[in-house]
């Protein structure tokens, strides 16, 4: 007796994840974020994302737009410049009304800042504990339920570090363009390479593309230049180290609002404008190759 052919079962393979080793919270539909150019901002720790972003922010409201920033890290100290105070953030907030949102008023955690920009400071969880992409989910959610994303312009991502993880990834999800903060050494472009290769693996699976670099407290950029063409980025911005931009800061105040006449402020001030507009109109999206740690090592001129 013949034995009837059995079919063999076919194993369907998962579709490939966003990085190696990935394991990702993919973005939920209700906390799309429609209508508003947004923009992540990211880099080295301490390499001025925070004065870079609120400058920023400040530059599309002198545009005429209406902005909105979030601050993605436990600090809670990204807006400062703009509010002239530490707000609460979202997740102090959630707490305090044991996280039921509906009880939460516009009011309790968006606060107006200099020319009309609205501030939020998402936050984290406790040192050691959670994921700051959950806090970021929530921001966005809460935002969307007072419908505040509605009447939004542009949102400006200010993310915390170089930490390629879930709370890295996060502001990815939701961002229409990734911008880098560096300056013109070997350990803030060893940074930014991690995260571009962060942002090119995050790209397969979300909108996010990188829409530059911004060159920051550094005289010169040849080293920032060298390591762009090389891998296929661009700078769109330069902002030297200078002591009007560290006085603003220590005035939380945004460049915009110093009583200086100096060149120098003049000629910064300008170049957010600049940038600002530019962003504005549209920056075509960069397909950078980053490079393995060694080559970069090789390229800069380590042994």
């Amino acid at each position: 007796m013949t034995q009837a052919n059995v079919a063999t079962p076919v194993t369907v393979k998962p579709a490939p994840p966003d990085g190696e080793g990935s394991l990702q919270v993919h973005l939920d539909p209700s906390t799309q974020i429609d209508g508003a150019k947004v923009f992540a901002v990211y880099g080295k720790g301490g390499i001025g994302k925070s004065t870079t972003s609120s400058n920023l922010s400040a530059a599309f409201s002198k545009l005429g737009k209406r902005v909105l920033q979030i601050g993605c890290d436990p600090k809670h100290d990204s807006t400062f410049t703009l509010t002239k105070c530490l707000v609460p953030t979202v997740i102090d907030v959630l707490e305090s009304v044991e996280f039921h949102s509906e009880e939460l008023r516009t009011e309790d955690f968006v606060y107006e800042g200099y020319n009309g920009v609205m501030c939020v400071e998402a936050g984290g969880p406790p040192a050691g504990t959670g994921c700051g992409g959950y806090v970021v989910g929530q921001t966005v959610r809460l935002l969307k339920q007072h419908h505040l994303l509605e009447d939004t312009d542009v949102v400006i991502f200010d993310v915390l570090g170089d930490v390629v993880c879930g709370g890295f990834a996060a502001p990815l999800q939701h961002a229409d363009r990734a911008l880098i903060v560096t300056a013109n050494d070997f350990d803030s472009i060893f940074a930014m390479n991690r995260i571009v290769a962060a942002i090119k693996a995050k790209s397969k699976n979300y909108n996010v593309r990188l829409g530059g670099v911004i060159a920051n407290r550094s005289a010169k950029t040849d080293q920032v230049d060298g390591f762009n063409e090389r891998i296929g980025l661009e700078r769109v911005a330069h902002f030297p180290d200078l002591d009007v931009i560290r006085r603003s800061r220590l005035k939380k105040s945004v460049l915009f609002e110093m009583d200086d006449d100096s060149p120098e402020l003049q000629a910064v001030k300008e170049e957010y404008l600049r940038l600002a507009q530019r962003l504005w109109d549209g920056v075509e999206p960069f397909d950078a190759t980053p490079m393995k740690d060694r080559e970069i090592f090789d390229f800069l001129g380590f042994d």
